[in-house]
């Protein structure tokens, strides 16, 4: 954790959980960064405290390894996703199944709720993306046009707008509020594993080419290409401001952007041998998660 990022950049805490049992895909933490989620190849879901380090609980369900996770922005619930094809829905509070979600074909890759914690988008390997009822379990919606494995999505912070990132090397713009054509942003030369909307609409894409391209997404419109990394780029997150945007890669870095010059204005090593996630905590520090020997 990297404490008050424009000032210092000091590293200020590094917590390990060691008790995984087989490897794991990806970590989300909860809004308020209490709790860490991690998704494991033992087809289980790992449930800590990151403040004791403790391990809450392991959630089992899944018959496949875990590939992805995510929180509910009111945290009342959360999500996992999974090579059996399913998404399960799971009360925080308890850890108690609510839904296992099944109309995927093939593995799900990516999950992700919108901001009023109604709705939940999952998507995978069948090229599709699915819109559901995060309350009821039901299937809204199911969105076509990716020509590969769909890796990553996010909702717009005001609900309207939703990005999928592909191995096609495209991510799309789908209106969830009105009936027009999705829009599909090009650019990237390899796969689009990571996907953020800022607080002002800006829409940031990371890609195995090892790039960052920031967007107008409603025009379609590239603001800046980002370079700098010497690994593919595997999480994006803008501050809650919008004025910083970071990035990581698993050339264990990760960078810190100026979101109005598209500068980068620091360049962070940290102490993991692969980088899963990066975010930003209420309080503003910078917080990532990733593998270690």
């Amino acid at each position: 954790m990297w404490r008050n990022p424009i000032e210092s950049f000091v590293i200020t805490n590094i917590k390990y959980f060691p008790e995984h049992k087989g490897e794991v895909n990806s970590c989300a933490f909860s809004p308020d960064c209490q709790i860490l989620l991690a998704c494991s190849d033992d087809n289980r879901v790992y449930v800590w405290n990151v403040k004791t380090q403790k391990l809450i609980c392991k959630v089992k369900g899944h018959t496949g390894p875990v590939n992805a996770c995510a929180f509910s922005p009111d945290c009342s619930i959360f999500a996992s996703a999974s090579h059996d094809c399913t998404v399960r829905v799971w009360k925080t509070a308890t850890t108690e199944c609510l839904h296992v979600l099944k109309d995927h074909l093939k593995s799900v890759e990516t999950v992700c709720f919108n901001p009023d914690s109604r709705q939940l988008l999952s998507a995978g390997w069948d090229y599709t993306a699915i819109l559901w009822d995060a309350q009821l379990g039901l299937n809204l919606k199911t969105f076509y046009g990716h020509q590969d494995v769909i890796q990553s999505s996010a909702f717009s912070l005001n609900g309207q707008f939703l990005a999928t990132g592909s191995w096609d090397y495209t991510a799309k713009l789908w209106n969830l509020r009105k009936d027009e054509p999705e829009k599909t942003l090009e650019g990237h030369k390899g796969n689009v594993s990571c996907v953020c909307f800022s607080v002002s609409g800006m829409l940031a894409t990371g890609s195995w080419d090892r790039t960052v391209r920031v967007w107008n997404p409603k025009k379609g419109v590239l603001i800046f290409l980002l370079e700098g990394h010497s690994g593919w780029v595997k999480s994006v997150a803008f501050s809650k401001d919008g004025i910083l945007l970071a990035t990581a890669a698993d050339d264990d870095m990760v960078h810190v952007w100026d979101c109005g010059n598209g500068k980068c204005i620091k360049i962070l090593e940290g102490k993991l041998d692969l980088a899963y996630v990066c975010t930003f905590a209420p309080n503003g520090a910078l917080m990532t998660t990733g593998a270690a020997d």
